[in-house]
Parts: structure tokens; C-alpha cells; sequence
């Protein structure tokens, strides 16, 4: 068996094992505020959250697949040689996935997973292997790390000034409610946590789509960039188990910590949640569902109570939030360096 085919194996298995690790890093982003209503029974939130998480990529398209993989560019580098970037840059994704979810931080996956490929590839090719985007913009397109930053960047914010909103809209329309009215609001988490882990799959089932299917184009394996159907399924199944396996540490610090969640908050932020992150799954945008349900989560107790929200947590997270690109690059970096001292030796 030849060098570039072990190798190719090892990245489609890593791509694989990164899915697995995002939906089991991001299971309580989508699960949190359920919880913390009492809305499900955890039965229920698994039968729920499961289906739809694996229905998001198979029907999701792949528009955000395309951004992830084509942000960097290495098919001017032999093979041997991009394979072992793109290994080196999943490898940093994870490990800083596994290191957040063991201390209880809810950082994004999708941060890691940029982070982690601008340092392989910076440090291995140069940095002009990666898509910026900075001279497009100036004519007004969205294209490569701009692109993909500007959609991590904006959709947080959006998700705080989105849960705003809809919570004073919810509140104008149960104006007269009774306390009983607490029944449906939980029972119309049925539809938004669906809603919401379909959106969660549609988006980041993709990313691994995009690193998946630009694996097997660098193996020589597909003669273009085309998700084949085979990927889509794999991703689905991957994400999908890791989000049953559940990194339960994060919940605690989503439904609890940040803002005290009852029904009407939940079903607020996982209707906004889904809606922010469904929309930017069909313009190829990818985001980070721990910012958007984080943020969220925060807009909704700025506008009901602002002194309620534990205000220290949320700045403990936004500081997560700022290291995640360059500590993620910083893992890939040492990683790349392991592998190609292997490399050196084959």
C-alpha cells in the first residue's frame, strides 16, 4: 500500500473523527435551553435532535461545503504534502474541541477548524496557499477567509439582536397569557429544537463535507470539487453520533450560567438560533452554532432583564471566543511538524 493512499485514509479518517467531535463539542449548543426548561425528556431531546441532526446534510445542500473547501488552495503542492497540511489543521480543530469540552467552554468548532488550516498551511506552503478575500472586497465580494470570518463575526451578533427581538414580540403576544401557557411554549420546543438540529447539520455537517471531498481531490481519488453522495452520508451519520454521545459539560454553561432559562426563553432562542443559522446554510456561509445560541441566549436576558445576565461568564467565553483561531493554529502547527517528520522517514 502506497504512502498517499495511507495517508489519504488517515485524512478521511480524521475528517470523520473532527465530525464526530463537532457534534459531540456542539450537542449542548442544541439541547442547553431544552434542558433547562424542562421542556423534553432526554429521550425525547435524543430521538428529536437525532433525526434531524442527520436530515440537516443529507438535504442541506452544499454551499457551505464549497466555502470551507476552497479557502485555501493546494493543488500546486504535491500530495504527499497537502494531505499532511489539511491532516495537521484537523488535528489542531480537535484538540482544541476536546480541550474546551473537558473545562465546560463552549468555543466554536468552526473557529478551530479555520484556525487550525491557516496555520498548517501558512507554516507548510506560505500564506499565499490561502484564499484571504482582502482585494475582492474591495469590489464588493465575499470570497475565502473573509468571507468565512466576516460570516462568524456578524452572525453572533445578529443572533443577540435577533433573540431581542423575538423575545419582546413573544412577550407582546402572551401579553394576557396564564401561567399555563408555559405547557405550550414547551410543547413548541418540539418544533424549534428539530428546527434548530436540522440547521446545525446543514451547516457543519458541511464543513467536514468540504475538507472530506477536498481530501480525496488532493488523493487524486475525484477528478474535481464535487461532494459525492457517499461523503454527505458519512458526515450525516459522524455528526449525528457525535451529538447522541453528547458533550453534556457545555450545558451546564449555556442553560444556566449565562442567563436563568425558562420556556419562553428557550423556545426564543432556539427559534432564532435555527432561523440565523438555516439562512446561512443556503448562502454558503458557514457559522458557529456556540456563538449563535450563545448570543442568543444573552440578547434574550438583555431584554428581558439586563442584570440578570451573568455578564463575567459571557466575557470568559468571548475571550474563548478570541483564542480559539490562534491557539487551534498553534496545535496544527506542532502537528505538521510531527507528520512530517514521519513523513521524512517513510
Amino acid at each position: 500500500m502506497s504512502t498517499l493512499l495511507i495517508l489519504t485514509i488517515a485524512t478521511v479518517a480524521i475528517v470523520l473523527f473532527f465530525d464526530y467531535t463537532n457534534g459531540f463539542h456542539d450537542a449542548a449548543n442544541i439541547v442547553a435551553t431544552i434542558i433547562a426548561s424542562r421542556a423534553m425528556t432526554p429521550i425525547q431531546a435524543v430521538i428529536i435532535v437525532g433525526t434531524f441532526e442527520f436530515l440537516g446534510p443529507m438535504l442541506g445542500g452544499t454551499a457551505v461545503a464549497n466555502t470551507i473547501g476552497k479557502f485555501v488552495t493546494l493543488g500546486d503542492v504535491a500530495p504527499l504534502l497537502s494531505l499532511s497540511i489539511l491532516l495537521s489543521g484537523l488535528m489542531g480543530a480537535i484538540v482544541w474541541n476536546l480541550a474546551t469540552w473537558y473545562f465546560g467552554i463552549p468555543s466554536s468548532s468552526s473557529h478551530a477548524l479555520v484556525g487550525g488550516l491557516i496555520g498548517a498551511v501558512v507554516v507548510s506552503a506560505g500564506a499565499d496557499h490561502v484564499v484571504w478575500g482582502f482585494a475582492k472586497l474591495m469590489n464588493g465580494e465575499l470570497t475565502g477567509i473573509v468571507k468565512v470570518l466576516a460570516s462568524l463575526i456578524v452572525s453572533p451578533l445578529i443572533g443577540f439582536w435577533a433573540g431581542f427581538l423575538i423575545l419582546r414580540l413573544l412577550r407582546l403576544m402572551l401579553y394576557a397569557a396564564k401561567p399555563s401557557a408555559n405547557t405550550g411554549l414547551r410543547y413548541a420546543q418540539f418544533v424549534t429544537a428539530a428546527g434548530l438540529a436540522f440547521s446545525h447539520g446543514a451547516n457543519d455537517a458541511q464543513k467536514s463535507m468540504g475538507m472530506l471531498t477536498l481530501a480525496l481531490l488532493l488523493g487524486g481519488f475525484i477528478p474535481k470539487f464535487d461532494v459525492p453522495f457517499w461523503v454527505m452520508l458519512a458526515c450525516a451519520i459522524a455528526i449525528t453520533l457525535g451529538i447522541l454521545s453528547g458533550g453534556w459539560r457545555i450545558v451546564r454553561t449555556l442553560g444556566f450560567a449565562i442567563f436563568r432559562v425558562r420556556p419562553i426563553h428557550a423556545l426564543s432562542s432556539q427559534l432564532t438560533s435555527a432561523i440565523v443559522i438555516l439562512t446561512a446554510s443556503f448562502i454558503g456561509a458557514p457559522v458557529s452554532t456556540t456563538h449563535v445560541v450563545a448570543t442568543s441566549i444573552m440578547g434574550i436576558g438583555s431584554s428581558e432583564r439586563p442584570k440578570a445576565v451573568r455578564w463575567k461568564k459571557a466575557k470568559d467565553i468571548a475571550i474563548t471566543w478570541l483564542i480559539t483561531i490562534p491557539g487551534s493554529a498553534l496545535v496544527a502547527v506542532q502537528t505538521f511538524a510531527i507528520v512530517n517528520l514521519f513523513l521524512g522517514k517513510a
